[in-house]
């Protein structure tokens, strides 16, 4: 008989309930949220496992991993999508999850998620990191700013590397204030520094990555942006055509139809944030951008009919689907919609 279980996982522990074909709950068990204790469970000779479902979340990458490896067919299910079926109990406990998700595996009723292979993991944590770091220097330089102008003491217009010299110009003939801004100017050092080091590894890794040199073939796209691509979509098979790309990072278009009412909304926004904002800054720059291409002249003739915004979503929606489709054929970027002898 077919059985089939679903994991509620939390940090410290996991609710698991196993249930046959027909829906009746066989076991139901807690256990430490480790593969070895999961896998003391699941791998039973009694049980012959159809499907096993876990939520995506922090844990759910690791775990994965370890009861693919178990050769258990594990499916990682979409967020979003659990919690829309899973909200129609009426007490949410994590026992009650868990058999709404072995429910949901028998019924087929989910919707998978990509687990991420471990080198796009790592490339993940370098731009996340770097990410990090740049938010909160430039939180540091805000508060500066602020901070001072309430004694009168206005920074203006200085760069990074001006900044710091500026403050101090500024606090020279009042020490009082002096003692209380250092010590954000050396966190300011500290974390300008630290972005330095993870960029010249993040320009390292591009420069080395074969796939990464193609995609920025492209107008507008840079290191930062195609690492960002190369990680996120990681595995290019998994989209069956490259149009879909656009619509998993969150870029095509909402609908609500029911009846006589059509109504198109804006943008989704569903998916990887960070890789949407990443297309969205590429098609900035392509705009702004002296260099002339086809691609740049469809979405100028966008802008004229629709307006600059929604040119430049629709052009961050085309370079994500084209540079899937130059990954998958080994090309570059062509300027013109020549093809050269």
């Amino acid at each position: 008989m077919e059985h089939f279980a679903g994991l509620d996982v939390s940090v410290k522990d996991t609710s698991v309930c196993i249930v046959d074909g027909a829906g009746k709950i066989v076991r139901e068990v807690k256990v430490a949220s480790e593969p070895d204790d999961l896998l003391q469970v699941l791998r039973n000779p009694a049980y012959c496992f159809k499907r096993i479902g876990l939520e995506a979340g922090p844990l759910s990458q690791w775990l994965f991993s370890a009861l693919a490896e178990a050769d258990l067919p594990v499916i990682c299910v979409e967020t979003r999508h659990m919690r829309a079926v899973l909200k129609a109990q009426i007490n949410k406990t994590d026992r009650n999850d868990a058999r709404g998700i072995a429910q949901m595996m028998r019924v087929g009723l989910y919707r998978p998620v990509h687990v991420k292979t471990l080198r796009s993991q790592k490339l993940r944590m370098l731009l996340t990191h770097r990410k990090l770091l740049q938010s909160k220097a430039i939180a540091v330089d805000n508060d500066l700013r602020a901070t001072l102008r309430n004694f009168g003491l206005k920074v203006g217009i200085a760069g990074r590397t001006r900044f710091e010299a500026r403050i101090v110009e500024l606090l020279e003939y009042l020490p009082d204030l002096a003692v209380l801004v250092e010590p954000l100017l050396v966190v300011r050092r500290v974390l300008r520094e630290q972005i330095a080091v993870l960029h010249r590894r993040l320009l390292t890794i591009v420069r080395d990555d074969e796939v990464c040199r193609r995609l920025m073939t492209m107008p507008g796209v840079g290191p930062v942006v195609a690492l960002t691509y190369r990680a996120t979509v990681d595995v290019p098979a998994r989209f069956r055509k490259s149009k879909s790309v656009g619509a998993v990072f969150g870029l095509t278009c909402s609908r609500d139809q029911s009846g006589e009412r059509d109504h198109p909304g804006a943008i989704s926004r569903c998916g990887d944030e960070m890789m949407r904002t990443m297309l969205y800054e590429a098609a900035q720059s392509m705009l702004r951008s002296t260099q002339w291409s086809w691609l740049k002249a469809w979405a100028m003739q966008i802008a004229r009919r629709r307006g600059m915004k929604r040119a430049i979503v629709a052009l961050a929606r085309r370079l994500a689907v084209i540079m899937h489709r130059i990954w998958v054929d080994g090309t570059e970027f062509r300027w013109t919609r020549e093809v050269t002898a």
